[in-house]
């Protein structure tokens, strides 16, 4: 069985940094893409950012490109999502995801989900 922890999360000012943190127990961080998504409070879950099995490829949505950032360490099985210049329309619970078959926006296509973080940003 699979497990992703996030961890990383909390009460950051705008225009601070933070990185979260995905640990993956259970298979090899190699055998997977990973993602970050988010939820707001009131609003559906989004994409943020993909990182392909080799971490050749990433991929963001356009609200964060240039600010954010996404890595993985596949010898400590851990992906890390860096973010930078926050804003309070960040603010919303961080969740990692991974995928054996595919890379890229689609939640539906992820396999394996944490519980999430909560990154609250003040203005």
């Amino acid at each position: 069985q699979v497990q992703l922890v996030e961890a990383g999360g909390g009460l950051v000012q705008a225009g601070g940094s933070l990185r979260l943190s995905c640990a993956v127990s259970g298979r090899a961080l190699s055998d997977y893409g990973m993602g970050w998504f988010r939820q707001a409070p009131g609003k559906e879950r989004e994409f943020v950012a993909a990182i392909s099995r080799s971490g050749d490829t990433t991929g963001f949505v356009d609200s964060v490109k240039g600010r954010f950032t996404i890595s993985r360490d596949n010898a400590k099985n851990t992906v890390y999502l860096q973010m930078n210049s926050l804003k309070p329309e960040d603010t919303a619970v961080y969740y990692c995801a991974a995928t054996q078959t595919y890379y890229g926006y689609n939640q539906s296509r992820y396999n394996y989900w944490g519980q999430g973080t909560q990154v609250p940003v003040s203005s």
